[in-house]
């Protein structure tokens, strides 16, 4: 019995959704399996995207070196992996202290990080230092500071882990940066050159060690949101055209950012299909690089009326 036309796109829609579904757990699974064994360094561990990192990697059976700057919280992390994992499955990870504003104890860290098993096959540089004033109100010390931890502390450890994966001739390194290290943004100064900094820096490194086998991976995402989404209204009515549907999704898209589950999946999938480059973004942002790039003197006129908004809606209240 054929069905009326009138149904065929619904069922379209839903099957297309099932076969992605899949599709994604497939992937997912198959991202678990290719880590085991593999030795995998968190520059921030403590974090909530580390956190997240620390558990999926876990998971899937790699060798964890989790850095942070606080012991109770590399050791809290320490006991939330191993408490309820199966030895035969898993590593209990190493733990090192790492603080990027101490620049100067970075070659002590590197030999640290690769004493633990002589060698890295995953480095995930995620630690940030975010920031959001005039450029007036920013001192030259919260300037450096902001650069050591976000693009001289990474590049260091880079430097540092990298004579051991160009001796083995392979290696993935993933920056987890931000969109501002391509699209700044009014009041992000400080944050947004170090981020085009390290942006610039790994775009350099992944050109130069291509050669050797190791794969250069940057991230650049949205802010990230790790407040729980807001509950559902009750006697709310649920949209029912697939129109309204898809409108609710890209609002609520826009309006939560980047959960920390999301971007570690996404780190995941970005370490095992070797991707060189991933923008996780929402509509607005992708159209603002892309307004950059072909149409800037528009683009500048939008920040610039923005920041004006800010302005007088700061002097109204």
């Amino acid at each position: 019995m054929a069905l009326p036309s009138v149904l065929v796109l619904p069922v379209l829609i839903v099957m297309a959704a099932g076969v992605y579904y899949i599709y994604n757990e497939v992937i997912q699974f198959m991202s678990m399996t290719l880590v085991r064994n593999k030795v995998v360094v968190i520059s921030d561990a403590v974090s909530g995207v580390g956190t997240e990192l620390a558990h999926v990697f876990h998971k899937g059976g790699a060798r964890l070196v989790l850095c942070g700057t606080t012991w109770d919280k590399l050791e809290s992390l320490y006991d939330s992996l191993t408490n309820d994992a199966d030895p035969r499955e898993t590593f209990a990870p190493k733990l090192v202290i790492l603080d990027f504003s101490d620049v100067d104890s970075m070659e002590d860290v590197v030999a640290e990080v690769v004493e633990c098993y002589g060698y890295v096959d995953v480095l995930i540089c995620n630690s940030s230092m975010k920031l959001k004033a005039p450029v007036q109100n920013i001192s030259l010390e919260v300037d450096r500071n902001i650069m050591d931890i976000n693009y001289f502390g990474p590049s260091t450890l880079t430097k540092g882990i990298l004579p051991t994966m160009i001796s083995r001739r392979s290696g993935n390194i993933v920056l987890v940066n931000s969109i501002q290290g391509k699209l700044a943004i009014p009041f992000r100064s400080s944050y947004a050159a170090s981020k085009h900094a390290a942006q610039a820096f790994f775009d350099c490194l992944r050109a130069e060690v291509e050669e050797y086998g190791i794969t250069v991976s940057t991230i650049s995402h949205t802010f990230i949101n790790a407040s729980e989404p807001p509950p559902a209204v009750e006697g709310e009515p649920a949209p029912s055209r697939w129109q309204d549907i898809l409108a609710a999704y890209i609002a609520k898209q826009l309006t939560h950012g980047v959960r920390p589950s999301v971007l570690a999946n996404e780190i995941m999938l970005t370490v095992n299909r070797k991707r060189k480059e991933v923008v996780l973004a929402h509509p607005i942002p992708r159209v603002a690089l892309y307004l950059r790039s072909l149409v800037p003197s528009f683009l500048f006129a939008v920040l610039a009326a923005g920041v004006k908004d800010a302005v007088l809606s700061d002097e109204l209240q």
